[in-house]
């Protein structure tokens, strides 16, 4: 199995930056990682890629040497967690964490004995048998991330059980939900949303694990590093704002 950057990345107590695509292009991953981003969470819960697709773009990851994880679907499912992993992903992000009991039942689903319960067989991600499965199985569970989401009300007041499940290598804050969750819907900057999700980070500085969000431009990017948290991720939004950018600088 491939060494994860990504996980090494943040081990040796850097900031990792990465991107969601929820677009099902192969193309852009490899543009995402010939652009210097550590990671790109392929976002199967908002995006349409199938798992064809899913595969092509793991490969592109790869190629283009950028740590492949990807968001699943729904967190109640161990056997779309099997699906992504056995394609080749180097982690799983998985959403509407909500209590220490999901987050523990996404490390079973993600790893293998004595760590786990993840299904095991010669597929992609151990080169379909070529690397003996003794082996793959110590390297997958050494390289592998697991990624839980709080991104509810219910998720932020359990945040530092969540944070301290042996297992989650890191712990995400999905904003948008969570202002839905917490009655403001869309409000990025409303404070009973920032103070959420402050309590998340600190849950997660106590706890020992690393904690990131979404990173809306570079100042903010700058002031999440500063204040420890390691995993800043960007959106595809700034191909939509270039292509808006540029048309109207030609229209004037």
């Amino acid at each position: 199995m491939r060494p994860n950057k990504t996980k090494r990345l943040i081990a040796s107590g850097k900031a990792a930056i990465g991107g969601f695509l929820p677009l099902p292009s192969p193309d852009i991953v490899e543009m995402m990682g010939y652009a210097g981003l550590d990671f790109v969470i392929i976002d199967t819960e908002h995006g349409p890629a199938d798992n064809e697709t899913l595969a092509q773009m793991i490969r592109a990851a790869e190629v283009a040497d950028i740590t492949p994880l990807v968001r699943v679907r729904w967190f109640a499912d161990p056997s779309l967690i099997l699906r992504a992993l056995d394609l080749g992903a180097q982690g799983v992000q998985v959403p509407m964490i909500e209590s220490a009991e999901l987050a523990q039942n996404v490390v079973a689903a993600s790893r293998y004995h004595p760590q786990g319960r993840r299904g095991l067989a010669g597929v992609r991600a151990s080169r379909y048998g070529a690397v003996p499965l003794p082996e793959y199985v110590k390297a997958a569970n050494e390289e592998t991330m697991v990624i839980c989401q709080i991104e509810t009300a219910r998720g932020v007041a359990n945040a530092a059980e969540i944070a301290a499940v042996p297992g989650v290598d890191l712990v995400f804050v999905g904003p948008v939900d969570l202002s839905q969750s917490l009655g403001h819907p869309g409000q990025r900057q409303h404070p009973e949303l920032l103070a959420a999700m402050e309590k998340v980070f600190s849950a997660c500085k106590a706890a020992g694990t690393p904690c990131g969000t979404l990173t809306t431009d570079v100042a903010h990017g700058r002031e999440q590093a500063a204040a420890g948290l390691q995993y800043l991720c960007i959106s595809p939004a700034p191909i939509y704002a270039h292509c808006k950018s540029m048309v109207q600088g030609i229209r004037g």
